[in-house]
């Protein structure tokens, strides 16, 4: 297991102001579970990654594998892998020797090593060129051998920074099957940064969101679709994201009548908010509601929009619209008979709208089911 107790980064130089890249961190990783870290550029994914790995100081706060406090240990001794967004192969040996150079350390067999590297190899599909040298392969290439130079490891922890970002869209489909299928038969406990949700969902068990330093919502792909912990969830997880409006928020038939001007309304009623929502809405002049697109139906319902697109994708439409200054997105199966400038029903139901306060935090999820 992985634990990280109130872990902060900070970034100081001369002359500048200090840039705080990890704020607070709390976060534990179960023996054998795979973990992606979510987020966009300069959140401090990458920064929580090199700090596990020993390439980064910690500022403040603890890290433990295994019961092992290491957040003071050289790399070396953390018994952590890590391939690096970077590469960091070595220039004067060959592909071969760069994967298993971490071998030889261990005074395994020429045998062991050579068996150990050509079945890595086989994985990452680079059989072909492990007599070539780093500065004669592509940066695709590079990437997958620094892939395999962790991976062939015996450690406690894998540490996979954009493990897959230069690949071609095929290769990567296959490898990341091959990879996680990898990680779950020897029980691999893993964490890999990323920028790109559809990896996240397809490797991980469970996704860490990240933004501004401060971990967002740690959770199963499902619920952080479904249970968003705030709006930035809710407007990052999902693709397209979800469709967000700002209401009006009035007592009405027992429960509260959510207005976008006069251009749609939502009555939801009292007996599907909690009592902690019913305060909060009691005491909350403005709201904002989100529905994911794939809970908009086309064609049907009261909200009426102008067409400003419509894409057929191959197997669905997404069909986007403007009511009243606001701009909405559906996706649906099949093809949609619309173009710009048409106007067309869309239907957003009550019970498909999560529900976010002023300081974005969530007073009410969608109902599943």
């Amino acid at each position: 297991m992985l634990e990280l107790e109130n872990v902060d980064k900070v970034y100081r130089s001369r002359g500048k102001p200090p840039v705080h890249a990890v704020r607070a961190l709390d976060m534990e990783v179960g023996k054998g579970e795979i973990v992606a870290l979510l987020g966009s550029s300069g959140c401090g994914k990458t920064s929580t990654l090199r700090m596990i790995a020993g390439f980064e100081d910690v500022t403040s706060g603890s890290i433990a594998l295994d019961n092992r406090r290491i957040e003071a240990l050289p790399p070396a001794r953390r018994k952590v892998a890590m391939a690096f967004e970077g590469y960091s192969l070595y220039p004067p040996l060959t592909v071969r020797e760069n994967i298993g150079f971490a071998l030889k350390a261990q005074q395994l067999s020429r045998g062991e090593v050579t068996r150990r590297v050509d079945a890595i190899a086989g994985l990452v599909e680079i059989e072909d060129i492990l007599d070539a040298y780093p500065r004669a392969i592509s940066g695709g290439q590079q990437q997958r051998v620094s892939l395999a130079r962790a991976l062939v490891r015996d450690a406690d922890l894998y540490l996979l920074d954009e493990p897959m970002g230069q690949l071609e869209p095929q290769l990567r489909a296959v490898l990341r099957g091959r990879i996680k299928g990898l990680l779950a038969e020897r029980g691999m406990t893993a964490i890999f940064v990323t920028h790109d949700q559809t990896e996240a969902s397809a490797l991980a068990d469970r996704i860490a969101v990240m933004e501004d330093g401060i971990l967002q919502q740690f959770a199963s792909e499902k619920e952080l679709k479904n249970r968003p912990a705030n709006l930035f969830v809710a407007s990052f997880i999902g693709e397209p994201p979800m469709n967000l409006l700002e209401t009006e928020v009035a007592r009405a038939d027992g429960g509260f009548r959510l207005s976008v001007g006069s251009a749609m309304a939502f009555l939801i009623p009292g007996d599907r908010l909690d009592s902690t929502a019913q305060q909060a809405l009691q005491q909350t002049p403005r709201v904002r509601v989100g529905i994911r697109p794939q809970k908009v139906a086309v064609g049907s319902g009261d909200v009426r929009v102008r067409i400003v697109s419509n894409q057929w994708l191959g197997d669905q439409s997404h069909v986007a619209g403007e009511c009243a200054g606001n701009f909405l997105i559906a996706v649906t199966a099949g093809r949609v008979a619309a173009r710009p400038g048409d106007v067309i029903s869309f239907g957003l139901e009550p019970r498909h709208l999560h529900i976010f306060g002023t300081e974005g935090t969530c007073i009410r999820h969608a109902e599943v089911r």
